[in-house]
């Protein structure tokens, strides 16, 4: 059975969450993966690559590195290029695109790399098939990713295709949406999904998830599937079944066996939104996700929701901040400034989640460093997570009874 060098990327910051998942899915031990920036890197086989992309809900893509090596010109990039076999990777029918990323590349254009390995692998084929693959910007059946550093060229195939993130159910959407794998991430992080340490995770003890800023449904759809023990990647297709290595009699038993381990919900899950709209998308989104039986949805606004639920649980959420402040609610516009009595939107959320959410923790994703304070409130934990480009804190708050800190 052969073993495959795998790098499997992550948004920064979750490389460390991501290792735990790939371990658990794997079964490996820690001590085999090499944790990294921004993702992971193993040795695994065909049927472990087809299993990340199935059941990893963190990931971003999963690579195979076909070459590693140094290189000092675009000539030398030909070189590395043309001597790799693609020939036993896919297809010369097989249509293709290239994608470059580069860290001080010392290279005039990154594009003109991209360019010289696609005539390496167009060459390669024509010498051993006498035909040359077509290139497909938009939906190419086979991806390949270079990177450059400064003086190393990694060639890799990618076994995702679209990006993981994609999942296949989210057609309806709004401003600003969390990416699925993020958000996935937030349960994860808080707790509720994945255990921190040897402490049960919530949705194994059944305890509610609850966001009251759900938008379309991201955060909240991804926790139905974690409850129902739905794969991430059943609606969609990847790149590995366009390549060689990868047995379509072991893709469609693995699919089949995800398919069979979905179960009913372990936990209620529950999302609201001040808008209307944003419900009804998040509605048909879960409806297209196969868990509209076990989500529910409501209209209202986050400063007059109680809770959905008497037995408390978590609540995960990605509020509305910068251009998004108009889905604030009753505060709206006026999220960041101060209103009369001297409190802005969170904190008056605060002050709202101590009258009606006692016994529940809040994990809050936002870039404002200064949070804590705006909402009068101690953060027991504070997480490091990137939303895309924008550097955010994960806060966890545990909620009691009571008015907010005098003097914060």
């Amino acid at each position: 059975m052969s073993l495959f060098s795998v790098y499997v990327s992550v948004p920064l910051g979750l490389s460390e969450v991501l290792a735990t998942e790939v371990a658990s899915l794997l079964n490996l031990p820690m001590s085999q993966l090499r944790i990294e920036r921004t993702g992971v890197r193993l040795r695994t086989d065909a049927v472990g690559i087809m299993r990340l992309n199935l059941h990893s809900r963190l990931a971003q893509r999963v690579l195979i590195e076909v070459h590693s090596g140094p290189y000092r010109n675009e000539d030398e990039v030909y070189a590395a290029a043309l001597g790799v076999a693609w020939e036993t990777w896919f297809d010369v029918r097989r249509s293709l695109k290239v994608d470059v990323t580069a860290n001080r590349c010392p290279l005039k254009s990154i594009h003109f790399a991209a360019l010289r390995v696609k005539d390496a692998v167009a060459d390669r084929f024509r010498e051993h098939t006498g035909q040359r693959p077509n290139v497909d910007t938009h939906r190419p059946d086979v991806r390949l990713h270079v990177h450059l550093e400064e003086s190393t060229l990694q060639l890799s195939i990618d076994t995702s295709g679209e990006p993981l993130f994609k999942r296949g159910w989210r057609e309806d959407k709004g401003d600003a949406p969390l990416k699925e794998n993020l958000a996935s991430a937030l349960l994860a992080l808080s707790g509720w999904s994945q255990p921190l340490g040897d402490a049960p995770s919530g949705v194994s003890q059944g305890l509610p998830l609850f966001d009251p800023c759900c938008g379309s449904g991201t955060l909240v759809i991804e926790a139905a599937q974690v409850a129902c023990g739905m794969a991430p990647g059943l609606l969609r297709r990847f790149g590995f079944e366009a390549l060689k290595p990868f047995a379509q009699a072991d893709w469609k038993q693995m699919r089949e066996q995800a398919q069979a381990a979905i179960h009913a919900p372990l936990a209620p899950v529950f999302g609201s939104d001040v808008a209307f709209r944003m419900v009804d998308f998040a509605r048909r989104n879960a409806e297209r996700a196969g868990v509209a039986q076990a989500t529910q949805f409501r209209g209202g606004d986050a400063l007059q929701r109680n809770a959905p639920i008497e037995q408390p649980g978590w609540m995960v959420l990605n509020p509305p901040y910068g251009e998004r402040i108009e889905a604030a609610g009753v505060a709206g516009a006026r999220q960041h400034a101060q209103v009369a009595d001297g409190q802005d939107f969170m904190a008056r959320l605060a002050t709202h989640w101590k009258q009606h959410f006692a016994g529940w923790q809040a994990w809050v994703l936002s870039p404002d460093l200064e949070l804590p304070g705006r909402m009068r409130m101690k953060a027991s934990r504070r997480t490091p997570v990137w939303n895309g480009p924008i550097e955010c804190r994960l806060f966890r708050f545990e909620l009691v009874a009571g008015s907010n800190r005098r003097g914060a």
